[in-house]
């Protein structure tokens, strides 16, 4: 089992690679919670998760509340951001009924928003550690059941292969303990 894991990020281009590992793993029926501050790169990360899966035109749905985009492989991506909205506003967007749908995967910004977000889920967390204004961002990642587990696992993989340059491995939590690759 990995547990929770946390990855450092020296750019956009790393954060849309780790994206994309994340994108390569993911499971139809699983929903993904990405929380962090404005400008976290929240949105950086489903681009590159889309990239990955040949979904065009990922963009932050800020004020359309939710996008939808099918991959390549007919796999439903649907994005949605809850930042402009209370808990009554995100509970009217039906989001469950996503969750129900075969061959669909839930991403949702501001998770926080959500009144019942589903236990098995997995939660990804950006933040910025550096005030000099670089562009440094810790993703933590806390798989929560088996398939976000499995997930999570796969990302950790793919980190420790090289296949997201510019990302390192900087600590864990209930894990292994081997940081680095």
């Amino acid at each position: 089992m990995t547990g929770s894991f946390t990855l450092l990020s020296s750019s956009e281009e790393a954060t849309r690679g780790v994206g994309g590992a994340l994108g390569r793993a993911l499971e139809p029926g699983l929903t993904v919670l990405l929380d962090g501050d404005l400008g976290a790169g929240k949105t950086v990360l489903v681009r590159g998760l889309g990239d990955a899966l040949g979904a065009s035109g990922v963009r932050s749905p800020s004020f359309t509340l939710v996008n939808e985009y099918r991959t390549k492989d007919g796999l439903l991506l649907v994005h949605a951001d809850l930042y402009r909205l209370d808990a009554e506003g995100a509970e009217s967007l039906d989001l469950e009924d996503y969750l129900a749908l075969d061959g669909a995967v839930l991403l949702v910004e501001w998770p926080d928003r959500w009144r019942s977000p589903p236990e098995e889920a997995l939660r990804v967390e950006l933040r910025n550690p550096d005030e000099c204004g670089e562009f440094l961002r810790r993703l933590t990642f806390r798989p929560g059941g088996a398939r976000a587990e499995k997930v999570a696992e796969k990302v950790l993989s793919a980190v420790r292969a090289g296949d997201c340059p510019g990302v390192e491995r900087i600590g864990t939590e209930g894990g292994d303990e081997n940081n680095g690759r």
